[in-house]
């Protein structure tokens, strides 16, 4: 953008310490003002690379929030860029957002027997043209061409030629890019095959000022364990004001039996424990992070609960369908499992097993997730508590603040 824009409550974690990196390397300036401050001074255009006779090689992890963004803004700029991540990055789809990049006339590629990272540009600029990809594995992709496209010399529109999974994270995007002075023309449904056109006379400029709002997958943790013991918990920087989609999570505890007041920027929920909770039917393909949230839930309901399409969960951090299949398992319930769903059957009496030890798989939102089952009465084992720090580096010490022991 043309400007600097100050960065308020930007989350302490791996992820973001990936990408901050990242663009300390590529020497944008970023100034740490606070722990969750910074000030990013906008290039005014696209992000070149600082040695252009050598490849800049960029080490971002297991963040696809940072691998996915990145891939397309530097196409947009000139140098040549190499960027990979830890061996389960390397497992991580990005051949659909290559496919687009490429139908935009961008120099760059993926491995081709994996549609995976490492991903190598040699970027010379674009000229803005049509790009038709799939919605179908990520949102991602899509949001991280829109986010490049006013870079573009040149209007540029992209089609989803399936489905568009995860759409208020579209929209989320969308929203932003308003902020920064930029409207998205969007055509048809964001439920069926939409279009985005982004015409070439904008450009980015600083509104100066962004506060990044409450994590609302992150809050759904503490919901699901109101929802599941009977306490009242509040959750505050999300609420019904909020742009995230993750939001509706409460809507799906309160399906269960919860009771959920909304303020702008809270939530809050309990339950009276006389009423048991309910399982549910649900399609959480707008909201699969916190989907995962709900299988935990599910062990404490009455009748099984069916979580539907989120075959994204397969594309995750790790393969997310397997191991919640695997741990639930031995928590003692039994799990169906399909290509893009899941049914899972409480233990009798919705008894958990004791003593269980939970395999994390260094995904972080397996440890936190499956902390929840705690919360019928049992010790739990958490293996690798610390992944948590690719997003919540201080979730534990949260949970523990308020919850009775």
């Amino acid at each position: 953008s043309d400007g600097s824009t100050k960065v308020e409550n930007l989350l302490e974690s791996d992820d973001i310490r990936y990408m901050l990196e990242a663009l300390d390397q590529l020497k944008v300036p970023v100034d740490k003002i606070s722990a969750d401050t910074v000030v990013v001074t906008g290039q005014n255009g696209p992000i070149n690379s600082p040695t252009p006779d050598e490849v800049q090689e960029l080490f971002l992890g297991n963040a696809g929030t940072a691998m996915r963004p990145l891939a397309a803004a530097l196409c947009m700029g000139k140098g040549k860029f190499v960027l990979d991540g830890v061996p389960r990055m390397r497992e991580r789809p990005i051949a659909d957002l290559i496919d687009g990049l490429q139908q935009l006339g961008a120099k760059v590629t993926c491995v081709e027997e994996t549609g995976c990272p490492p991903v190598t540009i040699e970027a010379e600029g674009l000229n803005g043209g049509e790009a038709s990809i799939s919605g179908k594995m990520s949102s991602q992709f899509l949001s991280s061409l829109l986010m490049s496209a006013p870079v573009v010399d040149g209007d540029v529109r992209i089609s989803i030629k399936d489905e568009l999974i995860s759409a208020p994270y579209v929209a989320l995007t969308i929203g932003l890019m308003k902020k920064f002075g930029v409207t998205v023309d969007i055509e048809g449904d964001m439920d069926g095959t939409p279009s985005f056109f982004i015409s070439k006379d904008q450009k980015y400029i600083s509104p100066e000022r962004i506060l990044v709002e409450g994590d609302a997958s992150s809050a759904s943790y503490f919901l699901a364990g109101a929802t599941i013991t009977g306490g009242t918990v509040t959750v505050r920087g999300c609420g019904s004001e909020s742009v995230q989609g993750d939001v509706a999570f409460a809507n799906v505890m309160e399906q269960m039996g919860a009771d959920v007041k909304w303020g702008p920027d809270s939530i809050t929920i309990t339950r009276d424990t006389s009423k048991p909770l309910k399982g549910v039917d649900v399609d959480c393909g707008k909201i699969p992070d916190a989907a995962m949230t709900l299988a935990v839930a599910a062990l404490f309901a009455e009748g099984p609960t069916t979580i539907r399409n989120v075959y994204s969960w397969r594309l995750k951090e790790t393969e997310r369908m397997k191991a919640i299949v695997a741990e639930c398992t031995k928590l003692g319930a039994k799990v169906e499992e399909f290509e893009d769903y899941c049914i899972i059957h409480p233990p009798k009496d919705n008894k958990i097993n004791d003593n269980v030890l939970i395999e994390t798989y260094d995904d972080h939102r397996m440890a936190m997730t499956f902390s929840l089952a705690a919360c019928g009465g049992v010790n739990v084992i958490i293996n690798d508590p610390g992944c948590t720090a690719k997003t919540f580096p201080t979730y534990f010490d949260m949970l523990d603040s308020i919850a009775s022991h």
